[in-house]
């Protein structure tokens, strides 16, 4: 398939209209150019196949070259790299990986590399988001929604295991599981003599999206940087000895092979030499669960040399005697979208290498770092200095469990900005449970896009965090998994409207998967849709707003169609359904023998209106009715709605004080259990806060305790939220802590198991940032959960809903001021107990004093407002 530049730029200039009117809009033009050079994933002929639902008629009107001619206007807009808000943003290593899950990530939200920084053999294993098993295929089971009835009769009448097996027997998607996430293949270096080395480091620097590994070997110093740059979508690694003719070294590109399911034997890999200069892997997805291999892929590998000579033999690139030389790795699949397989993808690596053809490696590096930076540079954080950036990363995790490490959480914080940078970019696909960086033929989890707390988690970074535009894949799988779970609504439920269950994947399966004990959860749909409203809370974005309506709207009427009326209490209700993935100590819910999955299970988690689905519903049903009424639409299903809003199971104290996960007061049988959902009303929620709903504030505050510190990485992180909401400080930090020094990796990845993801890093930058602001009570508080740790710190370019750019200093625990730009002109309410002085330009801004420690005062377009502490 051949690139269509123009719809490419169309496509890739979308985020302009994300409500950064101001300083902002340049970049996102020119950042779209520069991604657009190949411009892969749906991004191609954009003008047939977009499906964001987003206006691409937006054209580029930078006029620079995608080839590197734009380097000084790019380098322009980046702040200077003296500036101290850049230093000490470096993970950095005495010694190689020792396995994958150490290695450091780089990625450009389509091509991800972990670098494992051997020096006799380095390791660098390589992936492309589009690679999974299987291709097209609609799991939708006709009928499914017959046995429904029946369901909902075993349940309300306690015979659970019935409705249990039934759910498994009738309304499981076909196949009962989804395809898998799949690593594209190795790129394996060899250095003879390399075996004893001195003065060896391995880092990353967060900054700059570069990893370098430095060593000597004799007189020799040897130094190799990798990175995966947007602009030129290629992997680039650079190796440089500093003396000339020093460097000798052989390249191979290894592809991927399941070599645990005997059913996989379907894929292949092909790998080869391509004289004079280069290496190639090319092969097919596997087959899976009777889904076809659809995926064609192919990755192709150049080698540049300063000196010497490169030579291939066969399957095996050699460069000898050179004083530098450059890898470049291009990839692509077939992939179009979830229902089109038909790209070229020699084609599209072609393209790439022909683009780069006369860019330097010094080109390649300046755009790539300004491209970055352009992102990352938004947002700024200090948290203290206690100068420690001369202890190794691994090290100064170990000793954070006992001593005060300030610029530690400031570099974990910007790490989870950084992953979600180098794993979601407009035009890509969402990240995963990995992000972009798996490499496992079997990953843990099938490394998809799990729906019940880990995509939400991996987004709710990005609006507050200045990263608003890297949500656009998440709005384009929001809008395919709303086409594909229509037939599932209708098949499975008997409702209009459109479903997501648990889980789905690249090919947007939507049915109930894994077993009812999973699957038999009808509200993920309805939850992703909060991030299509809560991105126009941040932006303002009027066009965005009209163009997801239809989404949120889907969303509603399946929930609208699927409430049953409980017949004891007349509450409305979801069933089945179930509070993810927790089990309830009822009577009889023992060990069990389950159909679907062949296995004992330790007992059923199927219920009737759990307390998340109920939060859930009630806050879609509010987003739904506030943008029907703002755009003049469905005057009629917000009637009904709001009823129903009403009349939805509320949320309940239990008996030892708790708030309640079920509509009965059941205890958990894993007291301790990861999930704590039915304290998504609180976050990312916004139903209880301790002003408005304070028993129900305390209630959640003991909920927390009761479940203890532990479970995954992403757990943490949740508990992290849940106390700055509660505005609790101290305990968050001590979460925070529990998560760096018991449930990360050394490279500041979050741990699930044994399983490297991405939810917990995102969740806990998330996390941090309600910590220092919070606005989802229709006002800004600043700082209101700093812990003693963090007496004394600074963070820049936060956002606030209604579209507030934010900048807080504070000393000693205390607000010293802040400055506020408002993007879209709205009135700020400011909850503070400070007395302020608020000026714009030098004047005194008139503020009205609402009760309760409330500043209220209007705002200009453009116009930034100073806060100063005057006592």
């Amino acid at each position: 398939m051949a690139f269509n530049s123009s719809d490419i730029q169309r496509r890739f200039c979308v985020q302009s209209r994300s409500g950064f009117k101001t300083r902002l809009a340049f970049f996102v033009c020119v950042v779209g150019v520069a991604i657009s050079a190949p411009a892969y994933s749906q991004g191609l002929n954009t003008a047939a196949t977009n499906s964001t639902g987003l206006n691409t008629a937006a054209t580029n009107s930078t006029g620079l070259s995608t080839t590197g001619a734009n380097t000084a206007a790019l380098k322009s807009a980046v702040t200077n790299v003296a500036n101290p808000d850049w230093l000490g943003l470096t993970l950095w290593y005495k010694e190689p990986a020792a396995q994958w899950n150490h290695a450091l990530p780089v990625g450009n939200g389509r091509l991800g590399a972990m670098i494992f920084g051997g020096t006799a053999t380095e390791h660098i294993q390589l992936n492309e988001e589009t690679f999974w098993s299987g291709g097209p295929y609609d799991p939708t089971n006709p009928g499914g929604a017959a046995a429904l009835p029946e369901i909902q009769r075993l349940l309300f009448a306690g015979e659970v295991d019935k409705a249990h097996d039934l759910f498994g027997r009738t309304m499981m998607g076909i196949p009962y599981e989804q395809m898998k996430y799949q690593s594209l293949g190795d790129l394996w270096l060899f250095f003879p003599g390399h075996e004893e080395v001195t003065d060896y480091r391995r880092e990353l620097n967060i900054d700059e999206a570069i990893s370098r590994v430095s060593y000597r070997v004799g007189g020799v110093g040897y130094t190799r940087e990798v990175f995966s740059t947007a602009v030129d979508q290629v992997i680039v690694v650079r190796i440089t000895a500093d003396q000339p003719g020093a460097l000798t070294f052989s390249a191979e590109l290894h592809g991927a092979r399941n070599q645990t399911h005997s059913n996989y034997g379907t894929g292949y890999f092909w790998w080869e030499g391509v004289p004079p200069d280069g290496l190639k892997i090319y092969g097919k997805s596997d087959d899976y669960l009777g889904i076809e291999g659809k995926l064609r892929y192919e990755a192709r590998l150049i080698a540049r040399s300063d000196g010497g000579e490169i030579e291939v033999d066969y399957k095996t690139l050699h460069v000898r005697n050179a004083t530098s030389a450059t890898l470049i790795i291009a990839a692509a699949t077939n992939f179009v979208n979830y229902k089109d397989v038909s790209a070229d993808q020699v084609a599209r690596v072609d393209e790439v290498l022909r683009k780069i053809e006369g860019r330097s490696y010094e080109q390649m590096k300046a755009d790539h770092m300004a491209e970055h930076r352009s992102w990352f540079r938004r947002v700024s954080i200090e948290l203290g200095n206690e100068h420690l950036t001369d202890i190794p990363t691994a090290e100064r995790i170990t000793r954070f469990a006992d001593h005060p490490d300030p610029d530690l959480a400031a570099l974990y914080y910007q790490f989870g900005r950084y992953l979600l940078i180098a794993s979601s970019r407009p035009g890509t696909e969402a990240a995963n449970l990995q992000g972009i960086w798996n490499d496992m033929a079997n990953p843990w989890w099938d490394s998809k896009y799990t729906v019940n707390i880990n995509l939400p988690m991996n987004y709710w970074l990005a609006e507050s965090t200045n990263l608003s535009e890297l949500t656009e894949p998440l709005t384009r799988l929001i809008r395919e998994v709303s086409e594909a779970g229509a037939s599932v609504a209708r098949e499975h439920w008997g409702a209009g409207g459109w479903v997501l269950h648990q889980n789905t994947d690249l090919w947007r399966a939507t049915a109930p998967m894994d077993g009812p004990s999973w699957g038999a959860w009808p509200v993920g749909g309805a939850w992703l849709t909060t991030h299509l409203w809560e991105h126009y809370l941040y932006t303002g974005d009027e066009e965005y707003l009209r163009e997801v309506y239809p989404l949120m709207k889907g969303a509603v009427l399946f929930i609208s169609d699927i409430l049953v009326e409980h017949p004891e209490t007349g509450w409305l209700v979801t069933a089945p359904s179930n509070s993810p993935e927790n089990f309830p100590d009822r009577p009889g819910n023992v060990r069990f023998f389950d159909e679907v999955t062949g296995s004992y299970l330790k007992a059923r988690t199927m219920a009737i209106g759990p307390t998340m689905d109920m939060e859930i519903i009630r806050e879609v049903f509010r987003n739904f009715a506030a943008a029907a009424r703002h755009l003049g639409r469905d005057e009629d299903i917000v009637e009904k709605i709001s009823a129903q809003r009403e009349q939805l199971a509320p949320m309940q104290i239990g008996k030892h004080g708790q708030i309640q996960e079920w509509i009965v007061d059941w205890d958990e049988l894993e007291p301790e259990h990861r999930h704590i959902s039915h304290l998504w009303g609180l976050y990312p929620g916004s139903q209880i806060t301790p002003e408005t709903t304070p028993e129900l504030a305390e209630a959640a505050a003991l909920t927390i305790r009761r479940r203890g510190t532990g479970g995954c990485g992403w757990s943490y992180s949740h508990k992290v939220g849940f106390w700055a909401r509660l505005f609790e400080a101290e305990p968050a930090l001590a979460e925070f802590r529990a998560l760096l020094t018991e449930s990360s990796l050394p490279n500041l990845f979050s741990l699930c198991g044994r399983a490297l993801q991405v939810d917990g890093n995102f969740g806990t930058t998330a996390a941090i940032t309600e910590m220092l602001l919070q606005s989802h009570g229709g006002e800004l508080r600043l700082l209101p959960a700093l812990p003693a740790e963090w007496s004394t710190g600074s963070v820049k370019g936060l956002r606030a809903r209604g579209g507030f750019q934010v900048d807080i200093d504070w000393s000693d625990g205390k607000l010293v001021s802040a400055s506020l730009r408002s993007d879209l002109g709205k009135t700020c309410v400011i909850k503070t107990s400070r007395r302020v002085r608020i000026t714009s330009s030098g004047q005194d801004v008139a503020t009205n004093a609402a009760g309760g420690d409330q500043l209220i005062f209007e705002t200009t377009p453009g116009a930034v407002y100073r806060i100063e502490v005057l006592d």
